[in-house]
């Protein structure tokens, strides 16, 4: 079909909109089950350009559902052929594909900001977050969508228009004891979980402290069995030295699961109202022989358990060795497309069960659970998918508070349950703080500088705040990096620093602030940073900064010269009576102070 067909059944679908899609340029996030379903309906509908970043290859089990992919792109990058096959759909549409973590430094609120539209089609939460950081400080909407099984859903965020991602509480990934899963198992999740992120890791990986699976809150409740446990995995690395040896399967079985278990059997108070572990013997289990891995869809005999158990061990020690004569990285990490490593963790987690007289799970079902699956659902992703092109017909049309918040579900009557978008929640510490750009050279401006200089003197924050750049840089207590530069403590071009306010409830509180650090331009390179003169903040903070805090000049500063507000700070401590602005104050009503200087419009304050 040539341009002028495509465009002239568009036109008479779509109307006056036809052009704005044309015209919009757009970012998709994902290209899994949502992004190829929605991926097809941008490109079919006509939107000028579509930018695709995913991080993942092409695995088997995508294809049930990941249209845009078949047999012959197994393990190649998910953008690139996404982009490949869709292009088919629609030569006009302009697609271009980035192989990336969306996380990369290269994706930076500036290139963010020179999108028209952003789709998240993700099923990873802390990328979820991410983009909808950069999305609010880029000012650019967000079509937010996810699905589970039968059920989906759709939602549009909009800076200071609707709620946006965090406004809402989202269930954290679980972690158990670690007590539970070294010594108490109850739960077939419990021996996945011990045979994945302990048994594996010990063998072949990084240690369990590193393991996220793993809550040591409770550590001081147990002191001595958490001393025994560190003692089991000293001995589990020195077994680990015989790896590649003829002994090395039988060293590991006994030590797992017949030795540690004779050790817990000696603690009589730990069992006295749950039932005891049986320990196992190697030699009493007949390995047998098998021609091959038995059926993934049923549960495996214990002798099968031991024969994929040693089997697995084999391979796993022959790449390992194979690693070692190529100087490379000897540690692996858990991949649940790996067959040799799922082998392991299966046959490990069953002989854990059987151990502990908890039911033992097929192969396929410890996969699930092992890699934290979701059922996924072609139709139910379909569906999602094309309620995001119809949220953002709204968008493009500059109706977002048309938009509505979608759900679709098989529980109840209605398979499509819609609801009207919610405000921003003020107490969101994504979305409700006071946000500034802050632009410094990285390289010269050190930490207690910015401390000093721009939050204590300018923006009035106590000493009692605490600083995040994706974990904990400083708070009162914790102050070994106020001589590091910011280079030094990787805050770089588009990063962000968050700002919280720890003060007590009886003391003035500052809202909390996000700050996102802009490269200064090397042109004056005697300047390590300049004030910034321009902050958003929420309307329905209950303490904003004072006036006085967020009048300033906008003036350059050097490393050495101490900070200067404008005179326009002390005229505006004398009409402070006159002037005072109503936190609760609509957010559509403009209110301006005398010279100018503070604008409240849609919510935000603006210094201008």
């Amino acid at each position: 079909m040539t341009r002028a067909g495509r465009d002239k059944f568009a036109q008479k679908s779509l109307g006056g909109l036809h052009r704005n899609i044309k015209q919009a340029k757009c970012l998709m996030v994902g290209a899994g089950g949502i992004g190829c379903e929605l991926l097809k309906n941008l490109v079919l509908t006509g939107f000028g350009e579509i930018h695709i970043v995913d991080l993942d290859t092409i695995d088997l089990s995508n294809l049930n559902r990941q249209f845009l992919f078949g047999r012959q792109h197994i393990k190649k990058p998910k953008a690139l052929v996404a982009k490949e096959t869709a292009s088919r759909f629609n030569p006009n549409t302009k697609l271009t594909a980035h192989h990336a973590n969306i996380k990369d430094s290269n994706f930076n609120v500036a290139w963010f900001k020179s999108f028209t539209i952003v789709f998240n089609a993700l099923d990873n939460l802390d990328a979820r977050r991410h983009v909808n950081k950069m999305c609010l400080a880029a000012d650019v909407p967000l079509i937010e969508s996810g699905t589970t099984g039968f059920n989906g859903q759709v939602q549009v965020i909009s800076k200071a228009v609707t709620e946006c991602y965090d406004c809402t509480t989202k269930p954290i990934p679980k972690s158990f004891p670690v007590c539970t899963i070294r010594s108490t198992p109850s739960q077939p999740i419990h021996c996945i979980v011990w045979a994945k992120s302990y048994l594996f890791n010990e063998l072949f990986g990084a240690s369990e402290d590193e393991v996220p699976e793993f809550d040591h809150s409770e550590d001081t409740d147990n002191a001595q069995e958490i001393k025994n446990l560190r003692q089991e995995a000293q001995e589990l690395k020195r077994i680990r030295e015989t790896l590649g040896q003829p002994e090395f399967a039988q060293n590991v079985f006994e030590k797992v699961f017949n030795k540690d278990i004779t050790r817990l059997l000696e603690m009589k108070d730990m069992w006295k109202n749950r039932k005891p572990p049986a320990p196992l013997s190697f030699t009493s289990l007949s390995r047998g022989s098998l021609s091959s891995c038995p059926s993934d869809q049923r549960i495996w005999t214990p002798e099968e358990n031991l024969w994929v158990f040693c089997d697995s061990l084999d391979r796993l020690s022959l790449r390992i060795l194979g690693l070692k004569s190529m100087g490379e990285d000897l540690l692996l990490s858990f991949d649940k497309d790996d067959e040799d490593k799922l082998d392991f963790v299966a046959a490990s987690a069953n002989l854990r069960s059987q151990v502990f007289d908890i039911g033992c799970q097929s192969k396929f079902n410890i996969k699930q659970m092992a890699g934290n699956i979701i059922p996924a659902i072609a139709t139910t992703n379909a569906i999602t998918a094309g309620i995001c092109v119809m949220q953002a017909f709204k968008v493009l049309k500059q109706k977002i508070k048309d938009a509505r918040m979608v759900f679709l579900s098989m529980s109840g009557d209605r398979g499509l349950i819609t609801e009207p978008l919610r405000t921003p929640n003020p107490s969101c510490q994504i979305c409700g703080v006071a946000r500034l750009d802050f632009e410094c050279d990285t390289s010269k401006i050190q930490l207690q500088e910015f401390i000093k200089v721009v939050l204590q003197d300018v923006f009035e924050y106590s000493p009692s705040i605490s600083i995040l750049h994706d974990k904990l840089i400083y708070d009162e207590e914790y102050d070994d990096n106020l001589d590091a530069s910011f280079e030094n403590l990787g805050i770089t071009d588009g990063s962000f620093l968050t700002i919280l306010d720890e003060s007590d409830d009886d003391q003035p509180r500052r809202v909390n602030l996000i700050v996102q650090i802009k490269t200064r331009s090397p042109s004056e390179p005697e300047k390590s940073f300049v004030i910034p003169h321009r902050i958003d903040i929420p309307m329905k903070q209950a303490q904003p900064p004072s006036l006085d805090s967020l009048v300033l000049s906008g003036k350059d500063f050097g490393r050495n010269n101490s900070p200067h507000v404008s005179n326009e700070v002390e005229q505006s401590r004398k009409r402070k009576a006159e002037d005072t602005l109503d936190s609760n104050q609509e957010p559509s009503k403009k209110v301006k102070a005398e010279g100018e200087i503070i604008i409240i419009d849609d919510g935000y304050i603006e210094i201008d």
